[in-house]
């Protein structure tokens, strides 16, 4: 199994000139057919991205509100007053909350018909914490190649249903290859940044994206108001619908067993008390790196995200929001920690990125 390393390091310097030429002429074309009437500009209002959903499901039923219609609006009005979206920027989050919203929909109706789901074990899953940045994608790649464990695939965490079935083809395989491609398209620095892959191990961000929630979205967006309510909220709802997805991948899989999940997403951190009380038979890999390499690695990430949808990008707030979010993060993996008796390893950075006996003989101890 191939094992596409992320790169750790700060990705410093200006933006390139040909990926930012190429957006300005994107934006441009879009304005022109707006004002043209050739197509109809996105509107970012909940009532409009329900509606779209509902046309592009063909469903009527959300199911039950878990907090994510006051996340939607949150959201909604972040983008509108704080984000400072382009053209393009405006596109991709219709695009991507109607997807989100869409998805919602056909799993309700999946766990509808077949709530037998509802009871499929996720068995004392390893759970990588670690921040953004620190290490957390090398861990999960390597130890998604014992073959003891299972791991997320990138299109599973983002399709997470099909919406067709084929002997031959997967769908959810092609519209991951294809967001691939759109996003390095759109950000070459992307696949430098985050080397992965439609079949590849990856972090289950995207069903923090279907429920509207944490970082999926706050590392794409200047939206510091939604940040602030999804820190002061309670997140175990989140993790609930969370252990639901996982129980649908595995239904889908049709898999026999029990394989221990290796699971990461860098908001574990923000949430691992709420994360804990869903998985209370998890095992943890504690992920540490140096918290300025930590902070200035994030926040070049995150520049580099938000370049690509909005009109001006703020490098000096984006490295205060991120150390912020890291001590916050810091802090509550600590008091979550002390809390929680059960099977807990930590792993330096440095270490883990010096020798692979060292992340080989975590997989060991974890797997037992």
């Amino acid at each position: 199994m191939a094992i596409p390393f992320p790169r750790s390091e700060p990705i410093s310097g200006a933006e390139p000139e040909s990926p930012r030429v190429m957006r300005d002429r994107v934006n441009g074309a879009l304005e022109h057919a707006w004002r043209k009437g050739w197509l109809q500009r996105p509107v970012l209002e909940p009532g409009v991205l329900l509606d779209a959903a509902s046309g592009t499901s063909g469903l009527s039923d959300f199911g039950e509100d878990n907090g994510w219609r006051v996340r939607l609006h949150l959201l909604c009005g972040a983008l509108q007053d704080e984000a400072d979206l382009t053209g393009l920027g405006t596109t991709v989050a219709f695009g991507q909350l109607v997807s989100a919203l869409a998805t919602r929909q056909r799993a309700v109706a999946l766990w509808q018909r077949h709530p037998e789901i509802a009871e499929l074990p996720i068995t004392s899953p390893i759970i990588i914490v670690g921040q953004m940045r620190s290490g957390s994608t090398r861990m999960q790649r390597l130890l998604a190649c014992d073959e003891r464990l299972t791991f997320t695939h990138f299109y599973e965490s983002w399709n997470p249903l099909p919406r067709w079935t084929h002997r031959v083809l997967d769908d959810r395989v092609l519209r991951g290859w294809f967001a691939l491609k759109v996003a390095g398209f759109l950000n070459p620095r992307f696949s430098v940044i985050h080397p992965t892959a439609a079949r590849c191990a990856d972090e289950e961000i995207g069903f923090h994206n279907i429920a509207l929630f944490g970082s999926a979205l706050e590392a794409q967006w200047r939206i510091p108001s939604f940040a602030r309510a999804g820190e002061q909220a309670d997140a175990e709802p989140v993790y609930e619908e969370f252990r639901r997805f996982l129980q649908t991948v595995r239904w889908l899989r049709r898999e026999r067993g029990d394989r221990p999940w290796v699971l990461k997403v860098p908001q574990f951190g923000q949430d691992l008390e709420a994360v804990l009380k869903v998985f209370p038979n998890a095992r943890l890999i504690v992920l540490h790196r140096d918290p300025v390499s930590v902070v200035g690695s994030s926040a070049s990430l995150v520049y580099n995200q938000m370049c690509v949808q909005s009109h001006a990008v703020d490098r000096v707030w984006i490295g205060r929001e991120w150390l912020r979010k890291s001590l916050l993060r810091r802090d509550r993996t600590a008091t979550a920690r002390q809390r929680f008796d059960g099977i807990q390893a930590d792993v330096r950075f440095d270490t883990m990125h010096a020798d692979w006996r060292v992340r080989c003989g975590a997989s060991t101890r974890l797997s037992e």
